[in-house]
C-alpha cells in the first residue's frame, strides 16, 4: 500500500492511494484497480484488472489475507472473476512477479537490518 516500496519490491512502477476507494496501478500500468476494503495488518480487498482483460470483462476481486506466524507472516491470495482462459497466466504471474520478488525484497531488508544492528548504524 506504498508506491515507493511496491516499486522497489517488484522493480516496476507503481502508484498507490492507500485508502479505501483509492486507485492503484502496478507494473507500469499493466495492473490497475481500486481498494474496496482494508483491515490493517489483516486483509486487503481490491477490484483488480490488467490490460489483458477484455474491454467488456468485469474487474476481478482480489483478497490478500495476512496472518502472523511464529516465523513471520503468511500471505494468502484469493483472486476470483478472472476472464476465461486467463487463470493460469495470473497464477504463474503472482508467483514469478510478486511472491519471488517479495521473498528477495524482505530477505534483503532483513539482512540490512541485522547488519545495521551489528554495526550500530
Amino acid at each position: 500500500m506504498d508506491s515507493r516500496k511496491h516499486s522497489a519490491m517488484t522493480g516496476a512502477g507503481a502508484s498507490v492511494d492507500p485508502n479505501i476507494g483509492g486507485e492503484f496501478t502496478a507494473w507500469d500500468g499493466y495492473i490497475s484497480g481500486t481498494t474496496i476494503a482494508l483491515e490493517p495488518r489483516h486483509k486487503i480487498t481490491q477490484k483488480w484488472r490488467t490490460t489483458d482483460f477484455p474491454a467488456d470483462a468485469s474487474d476481478s476481486l482480489l483478497e490478500i489475507i495476512l496472518e502472523e506466524t511464529p516465523t513471520g507472516t503468511k500471505v494468502t491470495l484469493k483472486q476470483t472473476d478472472i476472464p476465461d482462459g486467463q487463470a493460469e497466466q495470473y497464477k504463474d504471474g503472482w508467483r514469478k512477479f510478486y511472491f519471488e520478488p517479495m521473498k528477495a525484497y524482505f530477505k534483503k531488508k532483513q539482512v540490512g537490518a541485522k547488519k545495521a544492528r551489528t554495526t550500530g548504524v
